[in-house]
């Protein structure tokens, strides 16, 4: 299995909604070239929140959810900067794990409705 993932980045115009659509696979080996996308994202229309959305990817790995959650709870440059949201497929493991104040935890299933 060939697992790549690919961003879309939507951007409202009037500063509404940021949101960053991931298709493909996001495994714990390849979740870190995600954060940089995020980390860039976030400081581009604050105080809007940014949406990571997973719900499209074919295979997402707990783990990297875990992983890329705690990149962004361990910022320290984040501050002042937009929260995210992640939005996970339905079915996805959950852990036990607390997110920090620049991540709120959602999954779900549901399309993004704009």
């Amino acid at each position: 299995m060939d697992h790549k993932i690919s961003v879309l980045v939507q951007i409202d115009l009037d500063g509404a909604y940021l949101r960053l659509a991931v298709t493909g696979c996001l495994t714990e080996a390849n979740q870190h070239v995600l954060y940089p996308l995020i980390r860039r994202a976030r400081t581009l229309i604050p105080p809007v929140t940014v949406s990571v959305d997973l719900t499209a990817a074919v295979h997402v790995e707990a783990a990297a959810v875990d992983l890329l959650r705690w990149a962004i709870d361990h910022d320290e440059t984040a501050d002042g900067a937009s929260p995210v949201e992640l939005l996970a497929p339905n079915g996805l493991p959950t852990h036990e794990h607390t997110p920090g104040p620049g991540v709120r935890r959602l999954q779900t299933s549901e399309p993004w409705a704009a």
